[in-house]
């Protein structure tokens, strides 16, 4: 890439960080790329869908979640540990208005560019999910791609009550009765 790509790539990527966060996911792109100094063309040179735009907005924070799930692969208490980092999705879908609903449609199209972003994530997951399963704390049917929605509608439950916010950590709390064993 050329340098001055390369500039308008990363601005864009700043700039859509910011928009997403004030306006949510479903900011419009037009304000993204004005923003960052560039045409509507040259966002989409660079990012020819949203969902593109999406994922490579959000790979920092797969990168930690990914990360995190590592760190979490050897504690002590499988459950815990599927516990904490089920919270940490549930935080990360809950950064942007929309994001939520955004990655439970992905999770349907596998050639979505989000779906891309959740391939990592469900197998980091289903590792953890495996270590509870095995400690007997977790039933045999419950699988990772329900537990991946059920974060998402979580979060998207939580999005929209922003007032209270002990909901997702309430929501997630009912869900974890159902599926230990």
């Amino acid at each position: 890439m050329r340098a001055d790509a390369r500039r308008n790539h990363e601005r864009l990527l700043t700039e859509a960080r910011v928009t997403f966060a004030e306006q949510g996911a479903d900011a419009p792109l037009e304000e993204i790329a004005r923003r960052a100094g560039v045409g509507i063309g040259t966002l989409y040179r660079h990012f020819p869908t949203r969902a593109e735009l999406l994922s490579a907005v959000f790979q920092e924070a797969l990168a930690e979640l990914l990360h995190r799930s590592g760190e979490l692969a050897e504690a002590e208490e499988p459950c815990r540990a599927l516990v904490e980092w089920l919270r940490a999705l549930i935080a990360h879908a809950g950064e942007y208005r929309g994001l939520a609903h955004a990655l439970m449609s992905a999770s349907y199209d596998r050639s979505s560019a989000l779906a891309q972003c959740s391939e990592p994530l469900r197998a980091a997951g289903e590792r953890l999910l495996g270590r509870a399963r095995e400690a007997g704390q977790v039933r045999a049917d419950v699988s990772i791609g329900d537990l991946m929605q059920l974060t998402n509608a979580i979060a998207l439950a939580a999005e929209q009550c922003p007032k209270d916010t002990a909901l997702a950590d309430r929501l997630l709390a009912l869900t974890l009765r159902g599926i230990k064993d």
